[in-house]
């Protein structure tokens, strides 16, 4: 495997810590979704957010990959119909933050003033394997479970710009 490099980097390197993943084995569609409803919430927030969905009190949005997704009353919160609690995503995700976290407060940044600038999910290789069968035929077996192959985080803290350089990002979350 070649060396894994973020897809974007912040400005400001000083001011902002990132997080990776690789190959974890775990549902692609669920962790796209749930890392696409923690995106642009502030650290403190995402975690609570997702420490609620494994209990379910609160509810992931599938807007993109909602095929057979049920319709849940939750979701009108995010202004929705479809959604779930993806339990397994949760908690990577969960243990991701909490390295980032880690990181920020390494680095010397305030962890209370961190906000989730950017998160990207990849979709990895299938494990491939054979089954073998009657006659000396064999059969493909493929994992149905998907892989994250990279899941990449940057955080800003709260400023007139975020750390790539949008503002609207940073103003969104300045009360």
């Amino acid at each position: 495997m070649g060396k894994i490099h973020y897809s974007k980097q912040p400005e400001n390197s000083t001011k902002s810590c990132k997080a990776r993943g690789s190959d974890l084995r775990v549902h692609f569609k669920n962790t796209h979704e749930t890392a696409q409803a923690i995106k642009h919430m502030p650290l403190k927030r995402a975690i609570r957010f997702l420490e609620n969905v494994k209990e379910k009190k609160e509810i992931v949005p599938f807007r993109k990959f909602n095929h057979r997704v049920g319709r849940k009353a939750q979701t009108k919160a995010w202004g929705h119909t479809q959604g779930r609690w993806p339990k397994k995503s949760a908690e990577f995700l969960l243990q991701l933050l909490r390295n980032a976290e880690s990181n920020a407060e390494y680095k010397g940044l305030d962890t209370d003033h961190l906000v989730i600038e950017h998160i990207q999910v990849q979709r990895a290789p299938k494990v491939r394997r054979r089954t073998y069968r009657a006659h000396g035929r064999i059969n493909l077996w493929n994992s149905v479970d998907m892989f994250i192959k990279n899941l990449k985080m940057a955080f800003g803290s709260y400023g007139n710009k975020g750390i790539f350089g949008s503002s609207w990002t940073a103003i969104r979350f300045q009360k």
